[in-house]
């Protein structure tokens, strides 16, 4: 049996709130092991000048803790 753990990550970039998401995953992965799966819970943006010019994602990583 698997007792698994959630952390919240926000994700950021000046392309789409889809590479927002990738990019906080991508950290994820550098430093927790066993991820299985993402929820995302929340996504705004900076505005510069009535453009967006930061889309941001916040999300819920789940993963498994060892031992």
């Amino acid at each position: 049996m698997a007792v698994a753990r959630i952390t919240e990550v926000i994700g950021s970039s000046t392309k789409s709130w889809d590479d927002a998401v990738k990019e906080a995953l991508d950290r994820a992965n550098k430093t927790i092991r066993g991820l299985t799966g993402v929820e995302v819970t929340k996504m705004n943006a900076h505005i510069n000048n009535g453009q967006i010019s930061e889309y941001r994602a916040h999300v819920k990583i789940t993963f498994i803790l060892e031992g």
